[in-house]
């Protein structure tokens, strides 16, 4: 190895600031800086927004792979013709896999779904989105599309500082667990006998070959073809669920996003399975209080408490609605909000689901010079997801299927063919029926909260999108249990404390979300942000 200067990539004791990105012709925010070079150069081609957003959950399979692969599941919320589409690419339960076998294998007495192995993997649905949403709103072929990616895994690219420590603590994660099943994950992600390191080049040949089998078959290689059967024979080798006839079966929704008016704004999400209703239940609430100053504990305080009821109905209501009836326009009423609103007072709660009327994770948003705009998101769920790689293809798989409930009669039990409970969701801001832009905190649980607090910093505190990214965020962690970051102001701290909030410090900002922000401006450009916590970059033209 040559020489050179010594330094902590992960080390950063010095404030540091980023700027608003300006463009005109386009503009691509992701997590990782090649990343979103690659949806530039999409753009560039002659795509528009939504071949450069594949473009861009392509390679982030290949240059973060800690956090999403080929086996991901996908949603985004795509502004095209004067109008906001919504897909629904999230995976379903094996049909060999139902709670007749978590009884059998003592899933159902522990009342969890496993994390790791097998028995979590859902339907991979990343290729299918990407085929779906080129194919309906795209410009370009999958092929011309998906060439960056391809690219990036056959002649590799220099691991960034955030994605290298997260590839650490998965070596020791995987490490940990025992079983052949997670041999092919070692030899992938580990090939030297350790994780990579900030800088270092990790190339994946497997990774490239399969990608390149689903562009030449616009996805269908993944489904129906050689892929496919290499997924099903390694699920039936080690005990796995997944079948060529689940695969077969996968074909991304088009859905109708919905929508609560926040403080003369409309905010747009996924419709359940997603948690996007989480957010949108929590700014219901606070839609009918006065937002006050950012840093005043009456607010904060308003938003946490807020937070934990949009949780409690997420958890007792969101499923999916081809299998149970979730009510939604039920959840997002003006009356069910002031009703929540009501039961809010000056200390901390532990809360309940109200009854309503009936009625690991990327992110990425790209925009184009004609007005097309795209919130996406994709994820393993839990950073590489099941640990099962599939031997020669390169395909991490995901493990959704551990947000499945073991509860019987509850609305997201597991079910064959039934998709769980997601916790990715895509944010897309309006306004008087314009679009503002698309917005996105990834990171688990972490989601919802991250939307209601960009959204208030964006719409009540008026901070230009690096500053909304920017701020101390705070994250409810159960019960009365919030955990703030450090640069979050200690008066502010001791106050909720005062108020009842179990609140602790973490030292660490990984877990407090990772998000991107392109809004329109007044003078008909974009306007860029990208997080500061994790190896993002705003790409403009």
């Amino acid at each position: 190895m040559k020489k050179t200067v010594c330094y902590d990539p992960n080390y950063y004791p010095l404030p540091s600031q980023r700027m608003v990105v300006y463009g005109s012709k386009g503009m691509v925010c992701t997590s990782q800086s090649l990343a979103a070079q690659a949806g530039l150069e999409i753009l560039k081609r002659g795509g528009n927004a939504v071949d450069a957003a594949v473009a861009t959950a392509a390679a982030l399979t290949v240059v973060e792979p800690t956090s999403n692969g080929i086996g991901s599941d996908a949603f985004a919320l795509i502004w095209k013709d004067g109008r906001l589409h919504g897909m629904n690419a999230s995976g379903a339960v094996p049909r060999a896999l139902s709670m007749e076998t978590a009884r059998q294998q003592g899933w159902a007495d522990k009342g969890t779904m496993p994390p790791y192995g097998w028995a979590p993997v859902t339907v991979p649905m990343a290729p299918a989105a990407w085929a779906g949403a080129v194919a309906r709103h795209g410009r370009l072929s999958l092929a011309e599309v998906l060439v960056p990616a391809v690219s990036y895994a056959r002649d590799g690219h220099a691991l960034g500082a955030v994605e290298s420590l997260s590839w650490g603590r998965a070596y020791k994660k995987y490490r940990a667990q025992s079983g052949e099943e997670f041999k092919n994950w070692f030899e992938t992600f580990a090939p030297e006998g350790r994780a990579p390191q900030a800088g270092e080049i990790w190339r994946s040949e497997a990774h490239a070959r399969t990608l390149e089998k689903i562009a030449a078959s616009n996805g269908r290689d993944f489904y129906e073809g050689s892929v496919a059967e290499m997924i099903a024979a390694a699920a039936k080798a080690g005990g796995g669920y997944l079948s060529a006839a689940d695969l077969g079966e996968a074909e991304p929704e088009w859905v109708s996003p919905i929508k609560v008016n926040y403080h003369g704004y409309d905010v747009w999400e996924i419709p359940p399975n997603g948690q996007g209703i989480a957010a949108l239940v929590a700014l219901s609430i606070l839609d009918g209080f006065a937002a006050g100053n950012r840093t005043d504990p009456l607010t904060v305080h308003r938003q946490i408490e807020a937070m934990k009821m949009g949780f409690a109905d997420a958890h007792r209501y969101v499923a999916d609605r081809r299998f149970a009836d979730v009510p939604v326009e039920g959840l997002l009423s003006k009356e069910y909000g002031a009703s929540r609103r009501a039961l809010i007072g000056g200390t901390a709660e532990e809360r309940q689901a109200g009854t309503p009327l009936s009625g690991g994770t990327v992110y990425l948003c790209t925009a184009d010079g004609e007005g097309n705009m795209v919130s996406w998101i994709q994820s393993n769920y839990m950073g590489f997801g099941s640990g099962i790689v599939i031997p020669g293809a390169g395909v991490s798989l995901n493990n959704r299927g551990h947000c499945a409930s073991l509860q019987e009669g509850h609305p997201n039990m597991l079910e064959p063919g039934k998709r769980p409970y997601n916790t990715i969701i895509p944010g897309f801001l309006t306004k008087d029926g314009l679009p503002v832009g698309p917005f996105g905190v990834m990171g688990g649980f972490m989601q919802p909260q991250g939307h209601v607090q960009a959204v208030m910093n964006t719409v009540d505190f008026m901070m230009n999108p690096q500053q909304a990214l920017d701020a101390p965020r705070w994250q409810w962690t159960g019960g009365c249990d919030v955990s703030v970051e450090q640069a979050f102001p200690s008066a502010l701290a001791q106050k909720l404390i005062r108020m009842g909030h179990k609140v602790t410090v973490d030292p660490e900002s990984i877990s407090f979300g990772r998000g991107e922000i392109i809004w329109n401006t007044e003078h008909g450009t974009l306007a860029g942000a990208t997080e500061p916590r994790t190896d993002g970059a705003v790409a403009a033209w």
